[in-house]
């Protein structure tokens, strides 16, 4: 990056949360999982309940976690929050952003021209353009932004990307990705947002936006692609099932098959990587376990196979903690992030070409621009 980036030095990164949703969850424990190097110092939702509950939350880690754990302050409205930050009665660093995606853009311009280093959930933004300026806006103001993709740091995930970039697999002729997963029609119906374009999206953009940075970090940029989405079971505006061909730079070919209506619970988040001197699926209900491992050789890392394998009672896993040690050190300037702005959008791109592809009944060749 050009731009200067102020370093936080000698004290513990002030973090504030907006969005107390059901991923919150994720980031409150990763937060104190890093409490040397981190402090939740506020949290903000328009909706008073979820405000509680989260404060139940952090008064039960209080009781697990040795290291202290502060109350964090409470605002119901954003505008009061950034206002707090800009009169300096409290401290912000950095702002993770956990609200309906339609938000995140307008969300995470204001905290940047507040000089406040931003992470948001996935997908970065529901429309491209939009996410292009997030990233303009933060380069512009000299502050982070991050976009949340802790299945990059999957152990599973890891070793097999350590074998792509060690060129293992030679050739790679076929890639598939499945999710199949339920989300039944009460948890579209919790909140007005869910599965609406504008705030949401659907099965693609919403659930599968982890499985889609996968076609782009681990096997390359896409050369083009055709898909077809679909509103089968569910009473949204967006779709609840997808499918797309993919043709890479490299010359593979691959499908991605989503749905949201598979019965009865989720049943397989995977990838599956077909290379003329290696064959790997990674499946489980989400790329948690690996369940073909064969390559042409013998190496030191297959010996890692069994213990990176792990169980999983959530569809999220468990690299949030790691995730937010990364986004520490690059705030102290000790390391580069896992994924910034600009990797966030290569998601983006894909996501929108899907859809523009469905829409208009096309093939959609990168890059994409609508």
């Amino acid at each position: 990056m050009s731009f200067s980036i102020k370093k936080v030095k000698d004290r513990r990164i002030k973090i504030a949360i907006l969005g107390c949703g059901r991923i919150s969850k994720n980031h409150i424990r990763a937060i104190a999982l890093n409490n040397k190097n981190a402090e939740l110092v506020a949290i903000c939702d328009i909706q008073v309940e979820l405000l509680k509950k989260t404060q139940e939350l952090i008064e039960e880690l209080k009781k697990e976690f040795t290291e202290e754990i502060k109350t964090p302050k409470e605002f119901t409205n954003y505008d009061d929050l950034l206002n707090s930050t800009k009169t300096n009665e409290l401290l912000v660093d950095l702002l993770v952003i956990a609200t309906p995606s339609g938000f995140h853009a307008e969300q995470t311009i204001a905290a940047a021209k507040n000089g406040i280093h931003v992470c948001t959930e996935k997908p970065m933004s529901t429309n491209l353009e939009d996410g292009k300026e997030m990233v303009r806006v933060c380069n512009e103001n000299n502050v982070n932004l991050f976009v949340v993709k802790q299945n990059r740091l999957n152990s599973t995930l890891e070793l097999v990307k350590r074998q792509l970039t060690q060129g293992r697999f030679g050739k790679i002729s076929m890639v598939t990705v499945n999710v199949f997963w339920q989300r039944p029609q009460e948890y579209y119906d919790q909140a007005a947002w869910r599965g609406t374009w504008k705030l949401d999206g659907g099965a693609l953009m919403n659930q599968a936006s982890h499985y889609v940075d996968l076609l782009e970090w681990l096997i390359g940029p896409l050369e083009s692609l055709s898909a077809s989405i679909a509103t089968i079971g569910r009473d949204i505006e967006a779709e609840d099932t997808a499918a797309i061909q993919m043709k890479w730079e490299n010359g593979s070919l691959g499908t991605m098959s989503v749905t949201m209506l598979a019965y009865p619970k989720n049943l397989e988040g995977s990838i599956t990587i077909l290379g003329e001197k290696g064959s790997v699926k990674v499946g489980g209900p989400a790329v948690n376990k690996i369940e073909i491992w064969e390559f042409a050789d013998s190496r030191e890392d297959d010996k890692l196979v069994k213990t990176a394998s792990y169980e999983t009672t959530s569809v999220y896993g468990f690299g949030h903690p790691a995730y937010y040690k990364n986004m520490l050190e690059v705030l102290t300037g000790k390391a580069k992030p896992i994924c910034d702005g600009v990797e966030g959008l290569k998601t983006l791109e894909i996501l929108i070409a899907a859809y523009h592809s469905a829409k208009e009944k096309t093939i959609v060749s990168f890059p994409f621009n609508p």
